[in-house]
This record gives structure tokens, sequence and C-alpha cells, in this order.
């Protein structure tokens, strides 16, 4: 069986590391697989980058300028939307023809267009489409929060300025996908049972398969280590509770970083001496507005990309802390807990899948800052911490493993093969 994996990026994002370890998991089942990415990082021989980089940083810009033109010249919400207007052609590559599955990821800001998407489905190939966010089932939006106009049709974004309109941006886009999916089979799959509830109810999928198949994770790799020589390998002190929070980007609203601040602040008043007692570790991208939002000391480690230095800093960690807003099956829980670290998130989108309340962590109720903050001081001290953290690990071991992963993608490959062979 060979199998093209589309992505946008190798490396960089949640998408790209997901896309990247589901390769390597197939790989070792002995499934014959490449990846097509705009952004290629590494030596890797089967990966590719699909075009120059000049030509692809020119199609990203494009699209930036289609969508701040539909938004009145405004920058906000300039990269929570993508109109796919621009990408590339990939039917006439080698690899593209040899493929007997087309397993399509996170394919925006310049990688694959609407007319590509059309091109591959015509192209008469099983098509399999993991979902990292609902992008492909709404107009324009990743993640549409409170909106249910993606249930029938995308109208008054709330991504534009103004709400849209009737017939904005949101709308357009979303008819030329509607008629791009009819009569085209395409399975989607949801990373979490979350988002597959979600797709379900798009107009866009409701003639399509949806499954549920989460990340794989190396659990060779993220693995449980010695806490306090990750400490000193990593630079943090050793006589303090550590609690770790990442994203790519920490100003993002949706990963809800000011929740945490809020959370520390309401302990801080009813136990003082935490001050001294504790730290957070923040990776990824450290904003400049970020001195003075946090009353606990604290330490940034920047975007990280060496697979060792990550699951150090992870193991360094007491609890991971997620307080996103919106997220699918996020690979930071699932890092953090296969390196047997008790995470707290809100009762949001995948995370309570991953989080088992009570017994691998804790599930804080949507928005609440001071229940998130009694779930970091129960797991730091109300709770068998050891057990937890054993909980954790076998949590991953039992639901995303990459042979675990990897099985239940080959059947659905070959589900999908059987089906298109059949014509039904």
């Amino acid at each position: 069986m060979r199998v093209l994996i589309i992505n946008t990026s190798e490396r960089e994002g949640g998408a790209a590391v997901a896309a990247g370890r589901l390769m390597a998991a197939l790989q070792k089942s002995g499934v014959e697989v490449k990846m097509a990415v705009r952004d290629k990082s590494t030596c890797n021989p089967d990966v590719l980058a699909v075009s120059n980089p000049i030509l692809m940083r020119w199609r990203f810009l494009w699209e930036r300028i289609v969508v701040w033109l539909a938004n009145r010249f405004s920058k906000r919400h300039l990269f929570s939307v993508d109109v796919a207007d621009a990408g590339v052609d990939l039917t006439s590559l080698p690899e593209f023809k040899q493929a007997d599955v087309m397993h399509l990821h996170w394919v925006n800001q310049g990688m694959l267009s609407l007319r590509d998407i059309r091109k591959i489905l015509d192209a008469g190939k099983p098509v399999v489409w993991t979902l990292h966010d609902l992008w492909p089932c709404t107009g324009i939006c990743h993640y549409p929060g409170q909106c249910t106009h993606f249930k029938e049709e995308c109208h008054h974004c709330l991504y534009l300025r103004d709400g849209g309109g009737a017939d904005d941006l949101s709308r357009r886009v979303f008819r030329r996908k509607a008629k791009i999916y009819a009569g085209r089979p395409i399975h989607f799959v949801a990373c979490s049972r979350w988002l597959g509830d979600m797709a379900r109810q798009s107009a866009l999928c409701r003639q399509q398969l949806v499954s549920s198949i989460p990340n794989p994770i190396d659990v060779s790799l993220f693995a449980p280590a010695d806490k306090a020589a990750a400490r000193r390998r990593c630079g943090f002190p050793t006589d303090r509770k550590i609690l770790l929070f990442g994203s790519v980007k920490i100003s993002d609203e949706r990963k809800g970083f000011a929740y945490l601040a809020e959370a520390l602040e309401i302990l801080l008043r009813t136990s003082p001496q935490i001050k001294d007692e504790w730290a957070v570790v923040l990776m990824g991208k450290r904003p400049p507005e970020l001195d003075g939002r946090l009353p606990v000391a604290f330490y940034t480690t920047g975007y990280i990309d060496d697979a060792a230095r990550l699951t150090a800093i992870y193991n360094a960690a007491d609890l991971f802390v997620i307080p996103s807003l919106e997220d699918n099956l996020p690979n930071t829980v699932m890092e953090a807990m296969a390196c047997g670290v008790p995470c707290v998130g809100f009762d949001t989108g995948g995370i309570p899948e991953m989080i088992d309340h009570g017994r691998n962590g804790y599930v804080a109720r949507y928005r609440s800052a001071e229940d998130f903050a009694c779930g970091i001081y129960t797991l730091l001290y109300d709770v068998d911490y050891p057990a937890f953290s054993q909980a954790a690990r076998d949590k991953v071991l039992s639901a995303y493993a990459p042979e675990v992963v990897a099985d239940r993608y080959m059947a659905l490959y070959r589900e999908e093969i059987e089906r298109r062979r059949s014509g039904s």
C-alpha cells in the first residue's frame, strides 16, 4: 500500500507534528508513505517540497491580501481564516500517481487551493482528510466558537469586520466547497470525538463519511525520566513546583493564557507562599507584553524543535496546564501525559477525552479561573501524585501508541480502497 500525506509544513505546528508521527508509525507497520509539504525543514528523503519557496511565499501573501480586503482593510483575525485561493497542483507528481491513497492534513496558507483539492478528488483515488480543526467543514474559519452557521450555510462571519454580511466571503467560500464536495467522496477523520461530532453537523459533510482516530505519539521517546536531572539539563530550579504551559504563540487568545495568570493570582491570595515556591515554564514565542502578567517566577524556552530537549522540558514539570478555550486533541497534552505529567485543562474540545478527571488530571469548568486554580492546587497537594502520573502514562499507551493508531488508519485505507473499487 502506498500513501501520500499532504500537509503545509513538515515540522512546525501541531498538524505537522501529528502528520510526521503518523508517517513514521505507518512506515514502521510496513506502509510505503511519502509526504508532500510547502515548508520542508529536514533532509528526510520521504518528504518532498512541492514548489519554489518564493512562489509559495507569494501565494501565502496573496491569500492574506484577499482576507484583508474582504475584512475592509482590518488586520484583526487575519490568520484566523483561510480562503484557499492559491496553492499547488499535486496531481502531476510521480508520488501522486503512484499512491493508492491520498491523505490530506492541514493544507492552508498557500499549500492547496480549492481548485487543487477538486483536482485531487477528480483523480479517482481514495481521499482521507484528517481534521486538525474545522476549516474543511466551514466557510473560512478554523474554529467557529459559538457560531453555528456552518450547520446550514456560512454567512455573517464573526471573523470579518462588522460581522460580515449575508453574502460575505464566508458564504462564497462555503458554496465553492459545497460544489467541490458534491458527488466526490471524502473520508474525514477527526482527531477527537468532539471534532467528529462538530464535523457531522456541518452541511458540507452530511454526504461524507466521518470517523474519529486520534493522533499517535512516540511513547519510547516521550517517556518518564528523572525530574531533578531534567531540571538541571534545562536550567530550571530544582526546589520549586513547576507548571508548564505551551503554545506556538503564547499571546493567541484561544490558548487562554489570561486564565492561567488569573488562576495564579487567585492562588496567591490564599497561599502567598507559592510566590517563592512555584515557577512557570512557557514554551512558545514570547510576546513583548508578557512581563508583569505572571505573579510567580517564569522561564521561557522559545519554540522547541528538538525532541530530546522537548522531552526533558516535560519531565522537568510537575503539571502541564492548558487553559485553551477551543482545541482539538492537543499534542502538548499527549506529550505531557506520555512523560507521566498530570494535566489541568478546561472542559472544552477534545481535552476531556484525554484528561480523565480525578484519575490522571483535572478537568476544570469552562472559563472558570477559580476552578482552574483549584485543579492546580489539588493535583499538586491533594492527590496520590505517583498514581496520577502512572495513570497519565497508561492512558497514552492504550489510546495513542503508534501501532494502535497505525492499525486503525491501515484498516480505514483498506476500507476506502475497497469502497472505491466496488463503486459504493
